[in-house]
């Protein structure tokens, strides 16, 4: 049976022209355009408004950083999935797909299709399940098939960050860091602070558990590194003027007495412009502005421990049953269509950062 492994990503522009970035701002703002209730017509009007109020600021950003390398890195690990599927005697075939760039979700599912794939398996490239992100990436993938009148064997995992072997490679990543820049967590003048991209409160009132397992698993990895003082702030990206989560970042990082931050970017797997520009320029400066020290844990995105992780994944998946090893569970925040996370189960607590309707 032929098997394809559809790796799906954000995904940037790999030029940073106003052209390229205005188009990819218009696919981000449509997507998430029923946020504001419009109709049709005013939507797709309000979202080329947006994307043109946006596109000359991110341009700037991408200039500053040269370029975003966020699909370079993705098709690395996509290489790099497909080298371990093989090397385990999996014959599959690896498909990178970005929601916001080419090659779309839509062009790499043709072509699985056109290549006779039987068995589709659709991986995302986020850890913490988001309703923008993980949800959003497995229902254009849904939309797709539809499209397409192609009816495989689909399955799909979404959230992936609540197994042991993810959580020791972010928290040995994070150690060697700390070590390496001579560091100690211990320090009472030291604390470890997680940078997480933020999301609208109304997708967490929906239902989805985004915010819930910001919280555990930062909670966690913490834990595992012993860090007793550690906190956490929001990336947000509030455009259209609705609730967003909160704390953001700069509110956070105010209220804190600890002079030197370790900020560790844990919702990201690849470097891209909210690392390299929001927090390496725009968060260092205003760190120290408050005269602390800032020290930015890097995105583990080539971790060689990264790619075994997804290819067990994978394995769980295509699994006769795949929730019979206890791994995976079927994904309360996309329930039904055969997706599968290591959330589904169990409960996770109550939210730490939704506040009271």
């Amino acid at each position: 049976m032929s098997t394809g492994v559809l790796f799906v990503n954000f995904g940037e522009p790999d030029e940073p022209t106003l052209e390229k970035v205005t188009a990819f701002l218009e696919r981000i703002f449509l997507q998430n355009a029923p946020l504001e209730g419009h109709a049709a017509e005013a939507a797709l009007a309000r979202t080329r408004q947006l994307a043109r109020d946006r596109a000359p600021g991110l341009l700037e950003e991408y200039e500053e950083i040269g370029g975003s390398p966020l699909n370079a890195q993705s098709e690395a690990q996509t290489e790099s999935v497909s080298e371990e599927l093989a090397r385990r005697g999996i014959p599959a075939r690896v498909y990178s797909a970005y929601q916001f760039t080419d090659p779309t979700i839509a062009q790499a599912v043709a072509q699985a299709r056109e290549d006779g794939v039987e068995t589709l398996v659709a991986l995302t490239g986020y850890p913490l399940c988001g309703e923008s992100t993980t949800v959003a990436a497995l229902d254009e993938v849904r939309r797709a098939l539809n499209e397409l009148g192609w009816s495989p064997d689909f399955r799909s995992v979404s959230g992936w960050h609540h197994h042991p072997r993810y959580l020791e490679l972010r928290a040995e990543h994070i150690r060697e860091f700390v070590r390496d820049r001579g560091l100690d967590l211990r320090d009472p003048d030291t604390i470890l602070y997680f940078s997480m991209h933020g999301t609208p409160l109304k997708y967490l009132r929906d239902g989805n558990r985004y915010d819930r397992y910001v919280f555990e698993h930062c909670r966690d990895v913490a834990a595992a590194l012993g860090a007793e003082r550690w906190a956490v702030g929001f990336q947000n990206h509030s455009n259209r003027g609705i609730p967003w989560t909160q704390p953001e970042n700069e509110e956070r990082i105010k209220e804190l007495e600890e002079r030197t931050l370790v900020v560790a970017p844990i919702s990201f797997m690849k470097e891209q412009s909210e690392t390299l520009a929001e927090l390496d320029h725009e968060m260092k400066e205003f760190v120290e502005g408050l005269g602390k020290e800032f020290h930015r844990v890097p995105v583990p995105h080539d971790h060689p421990e990264l790619a075994a992780y997804m290819a067990d994944l994978v394995e769980e998946l295509l699994a006769e049953d795949p929730a019979g090893t206890g791994v995976l569970g079927p994904c309360r925040c996309r329930p039904g269509d055969r997706t599968w996370c290591t959330n589904g189960h169990r409960e996770v607590g109550p939210s730490p950062y939704l506040p009271e309707a």
